[in-house]
């Protein structure tokens, strides 16, 4: 039997084609930070309402760093994922913790905190020399999965590690597998090039580490579930999909020549996967589309005034919303996606916060009702309840 964590990579004498990256040439619409004092309006009390309904900070009182965030509720118990650094202030992947924390929320001050992995740490024979994005999704009733990305001898991974909520205990440490057509690699930065390159699958330059959005949504294909995310690394993104949530198959990736970079939220809703990144520093908008899974097209571009941050989206109340950054890291924009037409997307309020609000992970609390997780300064993560239906 054979236990070991790690594969090798497919063999393959075929080149991975690099596409080239530029600001996109046909927008068809952009929406601007340039609002309505309205959503101003509806802004400062959404801004309000996060600072008054502040549920707990999640951070170690040992943490000097802490950063993105990934929550859920299962049975009335809150658990928290993010990475942390305990020995100086800075995010340097040299330093830094895997970790998840639970707490009741009818007692939220009695939080558990288990750390999964940091630097020094041995798999199967290898050291681990970096840790990075830490996110967690629910695969059933009693599982949590905790996902973070890892370096080993000079190659990034995405690991996973099952957690049992029912005994509150940890499963064995696994990397996460990568499928392009019949190629399956480990997901890692040369399995990725590995497997896109043996089927032909051009994409553009990949940098630094890896990661995998944590919003997932769910679509029937074949009588099956699978579930939709993204995956990125460097100015590489793409639409991934997995039945299990270890082994996420390649979908696609925006056709038209773009500027994107880093994070790539998604969200499936019948026969369309809509897309939302962020794009280069200089560029100031990221960009909407829809990629249509019968048809295999994607829509032109919505361009979104953006000051390039990880943004998400969330499915309340008959409509689909995305949370981004307008502005600054100090602001939160929310959009109402058009999902017959996303040109016709709207925006609902635009926020000026009252501290920094970096990464917004938005899901369900309690009641039906929505929380909003978020890095305060890269030194809390931070929840809050809110009612968006107050601003519709």
């Amino acid at each position: 039997m054979n236990n070991h964590v790690f594969t090798g990579d497919i063999s393959t004498n075929k080149e991975l084609i690099i596409t080239p990256g530029a600001p996109i040439a046909d927008v068809k619409r952009t929406l601007t930070s340039d609002v309505s004092e309205e959503i101003v309006k509806k802004g400062d009390c959404f801004a309000q309402e996060i600072t008054d309904k502040f549920v707990s900070d999640f951070e170690k009182s040992t943490d000097q760093m802490v950063h993105v965030s990934t929550f859920v509720v299962i049975d009335d118990v809150v658990y928290m994922s993010y990475y942390a650094n305990e020995k100086n202030p800075d995010e340097n992947p040299q330093f830094q913790i895997a970790r998840i924390v639970y707490a009741p929320v009818d007692d939220i001050d009695n939080k558990t905190f288990v750390d999964l992995q940091t630097i020094g740490d041995c798999v199967d024979g290898k050291t681990i020399d970096m840790v990075y994005d830490t996110i967690l999704m629910q695969k059933d009733e009693t599982t949590i999965y905790v996902m973070w990305t890892a370096r080993t001898e000079e190659n990034y991974y995405r690991f996973y590690c099952p957690f049992d909520t029912k005994k509150k205990e940890l499963g064995k440490i696994e990397v996460n597998r990568f499928k392009v057509g019949e190629t399956v690699n480990d997901f890692s930065v040369s399995g990725i090039k590995s497997a896109l390159a043996e089927n032909g699958i051009p994409c553009k330059k990949m940098y630094s580490d890896i990661g995998i959005m944590q919003k997932l949504s769910c679509r029937e294909e074949n009588n099956e579930k699978w579930y939709y995310s993204g995956t990125y690394s460097g100015d590489f993104t793409c639409l991934i999909k997995s039945k299990d949530l270890i082994t996420w198959e390649y979908v696609s990736q925006p056709d038209f020549i773009n500027d994107s970079k880093w994070e790539n939220a998604t969200y499936v809703l019948g026969d369309k996967v809509y897309y939302f990144v962020r794009q280069q520093d200089n560029n100031p908008c990221g960009f909407l589309t829809a990629y249509d899974l019968k048809n295999g097209t994607w829509e032109p571009a919505v361009e979104v005034n953006d000051c390039q941050s990880r943004s998400d989206f969330i499915f309340y109340q008959g409509n689909l919303y995305l949370f981004h950054a307008p502005i600054s890291r100090e602001y939160i924009g929310v959009i109402k996606i058009d999902t017959d037409n996303i040109q016709n997307s709207e925006i609902v309020l635009q926020a000026k916060m009252h501290t920094s609000c970096f990464y917004p992970f938005v899901q369900y609390y309690k009641d039906g009702e929505l929380a909003m997780s978020y890095t305060v300064e890269r030194k809390h993560i931070r929840l809050a309840k809110f009612t968006l239906s107050k601003y519709l």
